[in-house]
């Protein structure tokens, strides 16, 4: 072998461990740079297995709250009022305010849930006087509500409200409040009088509720100019006759009943406790002739 070889094969040898240990090097960087890619790897992984849950559960829970049922509340009995200058029959009109012609109806933004209707009437007798008579009925239905509760309940709070108010009428003297048998689910009369320059006014108010409507027949009378006053029983004999052809007329005007005005037995809910409707009748005061 010759000194130029020998030489060569030196230097090989010489640079081959370096050559290895090189390639050692690349091999050991490659792979520990190869280790935090997996590690990111693995955590994008287990990032989107976790957002997979939560969305899961989240779809779960809405299909969960759609499920539940929603609030349900008994539906009212009666959904309409009959027409109030029809409410009380021609017979009775004569002969409570006669001379009276055709009603008054009461302004209204929904005559099926409020409705009323006024005759008045003055019977001159010349220098014996004359008679006054006045006559409202006024009625107001309630809707079932998911928040305030059933319509009867409802009715049944105002029907105590009106009874109250009614009592308390500013100058009423010597009231007397007494139910009323036959007519709706429960129904009572006050009656009191009013003292005016034109004379002794007799008022007899009759507040009866038929299911989810309350009824309020407003009556009065007075003997003005030196005529006699009226006799307050006989005056309360027609208010409830009035209120009874009232209660029937709305029985009727919703399917049922007959011209008797009573109903069947129900639930009468009167005792229960509840804030009273806003609403109020359109009953009006004693008017002045």
């Amino acid at each position: 072998m010759s000194e130029g070889t020998m030489q060569l094969r030196a230097q090989r040898d010489q640079r081959d461990p370096q050559a290895k240990r090189a390639k050692r090097l690349t091999r050991v960087l490659v792979g520990a740079a190869a280790v935090p890619v997996m590690l990111v790897a693995a955590g994008c992984s287990s990032d989107s297995g976790s957002d997979d849950g939560k969305d899961k559960a989240a779809e779960e829970s809405a299909a969960s709250k759609s499920a539940s049922p929603s609030p349900t509340v008994r539906a009212a009995a009666f959904g309409k009022l009959p027409e109030p200058c029809s409410a009380v029959t021609k017979k009775t009109l004569d002969d409570l305010v006669p001379k009276a012609g055709s009603g008054k109806e009461g302004a209204s933004n929904d005559t099926a849930t409020r409705a009323s209707c006024s005759w008045d009437s003055l019977d001159d007798n010349g220098v014996k006087g004359s008679q006054f008579r006045w006559l409202s009925v006024s009625m107001l239905r309630f809707e079932s509500d998911v928040t305030r509760g059933e319509g009867d309940k409802l009715a049944a709070d105002y029907y105590q409200k009106q009874l109250t108010d009614t009592q308390g009428a500013q100058g009423a003297k010597s009231v007397k409040t007494a139910p009323v048998s036959g007519t709706g689910d429960e129904a009572s009369v006050v009656r009191y009088d009013l003292k005016k320059k034109e004379g002794t006014f007799k008022q007899q108010t009759v507040v009866a509720r038929v299911e989810n409507v309350v009824v309020t027949v407003d009556f009065n009378g007075a003997g003005l100019a030196g005529d006699k006053t009226p006799d307050a029983d006989d005056l309360v004999k027609d208010a409830q006759k009035a209120a009874k052809e009232a209660v029937a007329a709305v029985t009727k005007a919703n399917g049922g009943g007959t011209s008797s005005g009573t109903t069947s037995p129900s639930k009468s809910p009167s005792g229960e406790s509840s804030k009273a409707p806003s609403e109020s009748s359109s009953k009006a005061p004693a008017k002045d002739s």
